[in-house]
């Protein structure tokens, strides 16, 4: 049981409350959305190669994902009030840095930093919507409207970003975050009571370093491995060093009496495969919301501000179809969406990497709009399928799990989509520097072969949970 301890929870209006924890939320979407259409630019601006624009990406959702589980229990034992209005400080403060950073080392080093202060921000902010409602049609109907703000962000950020890019400059995708940090820090004081656990366990330091050092070395390794070669001693050294800290982490996990992530509920066939879900979905189709804006600058040579309207058939998609996915929930079991939003994603890719190939503007855009309409049915489903798969006094611990695999999909997905493209663009230069137009052709090549893994990772996920969940075998 959990206890509020400031002002009587009747003085706070519940509506307000979710609005404002929502909108907490939102502002890690806005960012990396907004970011994710001004990179070609940084990286004209700052002189960046390929892999040092995927660290600006990885910087901050390595941080992100490797600290939201320990920002849970942190907000637990501290006051969930407390540590909301301290993200929303960190990320203001860093992003202020990320605009004023003078390179590429300064600009990494705030990007953690944000990433840091996001969850931080983002863990509280859940923590609060869960605390606050409680009767069970009262908690559907919440989600439901932190869901629509959450896919109202996604399609409106890419205008967002395509306006500051084209009439503002690339610092400011960092410098509107303060503005709007110091309105929401202000909201929390005005609308949402502390709260905390009256029994927070302690924390699981060794885990969480652990954790964080395992996802770096395997992050590393896919973002240097083209340039450096796969089979090079560096990125192999670096990959076997990833497994054994990994192995080391589910050891240390299982010997703890309070660990940061308990490896024993992924005995449940349905449990692990709705978690695969989740992973599958970040990792092909929520982080085409960095890499589309990417491909339609590089590879097709629009502008930012082409880029945030030519987001608009992914972003709307993903913003709507959540709606449909919650009419077929009435018929359907969880595994035949899912399923069906993986086979999805997987077309929408394949049809990606032909408008790539060859393909000419509608192509593109019936292509954008089933990736998008894939992403959305997984984006609502894939959370409601993890909660449903694991018993209830686990719920908190099944939303830290859902939420790392989630943006660990998104960090891992990008590093390694981005390194096969890196490589198919090296490779087509190579083989076409006669050209005139040789660069676009060789990023489209190479975005191509993105598109292709992306839809390979969602058909064999799809494989995989149809196969767990749809079994009659009980977990």
């Amino acid at each position: 049981m959990m206890s509020t301890l400031a002002l009587p929870a009747t003085r706070y209006n519940k509506t307000a409350v979710l609005l404002t924890a929502s909108a907490g939320c939102a502002m890690p979407v806005l960012d990396t959305n907004v970011v994710g259409i001004v990179l070609p630019t940084i990286a004209g601006d700052l002189n960046a190669s390929l892999a040092d624009v995927a660290w600006v990406v990885s910087t901050y959702v390595l941080c992100f994902a490797a600290l939201l589980l320990p920002a849970g229990s942190v907000a637990d034992r501290y006051g969930r009030k407390r540590v909301f209005v301290g993200g929303i400080l960190v990320f203001m403060l860093a992003s202020l840095g990320c605009g004023l950073a003078p390179n590429i080392p300064v600009l990494y080093i705030m990007r953690a930093i944000q990433g840091a202060g996001a969850a931080f921000l983002l863990a509280p902010a859940l923590a609060i919507i869960a605390h606050t409602f409680h009767e069970e049609s009262a908690r559907i109907r919440a989600w439901a409207t932190w869901g629509g703000i959450m896919g109202l962000m996604m399609a409106v950020s890419p205008l967002v970003g395509g306006a500051v890019g084209t009439w503002l400059g690339w610092r400011w995708a960092f410098f509107i975050n303060a503005p709007i940090c110091a309105v929401l820090a202000l909201a929390v004081f005005k609308t949402i009571a502390e709260s905390r656990d009256p029994t927070p366990r302690r924390l699981d330091l060794p885990g969480m370093a652990l954790f964080t050092a395992g996802m770096f070395l395997v992050t590393r390794s896919l973002i240097v491995g083209p340039e450096r070669g796969w089979l090079s001693s560096d990125v192999m050294t670096g990959l076997l060093a990833s497994v054994l800290v990994f192995s080391a982490f589910a050891i240390v996990e299982r010997r703890r009496v309070h660990p940061m992530l308990d490896l024993a509920v992924f005995r449940s066939r349905a449990f692990a495969a709705a978690v695969l879900a989740m992973f599958a979905y970040a990792a092909s189709a929520q982080v085409m919301a960095v890499l589309l804006p990417m491909y339609l600058q590089n590879a097709r040579g629009a502008t930012a501000m082409q880029a945030g309207v030519g987001m608009l058939p992914f972003a709307v998609a993903m913003m709507l179809l959540p709606y449909a996915g919650r009419a077929l929930g009435k018929h359907w079991a969880s595994w035949k969406i899912l399923t069906l939003g993986l086979l999805v994603v997987a077309l929408g890719n394949l049809l990606m990497m032909w408008a790539a190939s060859a393909g000419g503007l509608p192509l593109l855009v019936v292509a954008m709009a089933v990736l998008g309409s894939g992403g959305g049915l997984l984006n609502g489903e894939t959370q409601r399928a993890i909660m449903a798969t694991i018993p209830r006094e686990k719920a908190g611990m099944a939303s830290g799990i859902s939420t790392t695999a989630r943006f660990s999909g998104v960090l891992l997905g990008f590093a390694s989509l981005a390194g096969v493209m890196s490589a198919g663009v090296s490779a087509t230069s190579q083989e076409q520097t006669v050209l005139p137009d040789y660069s676009r052709l060789a990023y489209a090549a190479g975005y191509a072969d993105a598109f292709l893994l992306a839809a390979l990772i969602a058909l064999l996920s799809a494989i995989i949970v149809r196969a767990c969940m749809g079994s009659p075998v009980k977990n």
